[in-house]
């Protein structure tokens, strides 16, 4: 975060505020085993990817992968749990002139690329977005997903009623209109992870696309006018 009116360089900062050799030592165990985890899980298979896999690949035992993650599926829904975090900032952080529909489209737009880079701190983003084909295949990953999908919609159901000044238990607009949101995220990454696209720009545009639709889809006539 950069703070306004300081101007030294990085190789000033003060030591405490560098991780030193011990965190960084466990910041690269936790990336390798997660590196490890993934790439067992897109070639072999959820299942039949056990804990001690994991661990033998990234050469280490299986007490240290209980050091990072508390099951396989904590490990599975690492990198997603960041990119949730990053969104619901960029949502707190929009204006709060925005209709909440729009706040939420721009705090994606604006976060798409923020939360690539976080990404690629951790691990390959290819592998990252490679892992959304295995979930989507997987049923106890989908149950997973969906599950924390429908928290993740509550916590910003709650950020968007704060925004408005409404009592999210008295107006149910604002649980509506993330769910709305929820499921267009929820569509075009079951139709993009059945493409021959893996990308982030290609979900990237067909969630631009599909969000185009929301008002018209919504308030619009459907029906064909016979000319």
């Amino acid at each position: 975060m950069k703070v306004a009116g300081t101007s030294a360089p990085p190789e000033t900062a003060p030591a405490a505020s560098r991780p030193g050799l011990r965190e960084l030592k466990k910041q690269r165990t936790r990336d390798l085993l997660l590196r490890s985890a993934l790439e067992l899980f897109t070639a072999r298979g959820y299942e039949e990817t056990t804990v001690d896999d994991i661990a033998e690949a990234a050469d280490v035992s299986q007490r240290t992968f209980f050091r990072y993650f508390a099951s396989k599926e904590d490990a599975a829904f690492f990198v997603s749990r960041l990119a949730e975090s990053r969104f619901v900032d960029a949502v707190l952080a929009r204006p709060p002139e925005e209709a909440p529909l729009d706040a939420l489209r721009m705090a994606l737009t604006e976060s798409w690329n923020t939360i690539g880079e976080a990404v690629e701190q951790l691990i390959p983003l290819e592998l990252h977005m490679r892992f959304y084909r295995v979930i989507e295949s997987t049923p106890a990953l989908l149950a997973a997903h969906l599950r924390r999908a429908t928290e993740l919609e509550e916590e910003i159901a709650r950020v968007v009623a704060a925004r408005e000044g409404l009592d999210i238990d008295r107006d149910p607009r604002p649980r509506v209109v993330v769910a709305v949101f929820g499921a267009v995220m929820r569509v075009t990454e079951r139709i993009w992870s059945a493409r021959d696209e893996v990308g982030l720009a290609a979900l990237r545009d067909l969630t631009t696309a599909y969000l185009d639709q929301v008002a018209p889809a919504l308030t619009g006539n459907w029906r064909r006018t016979e000319t």
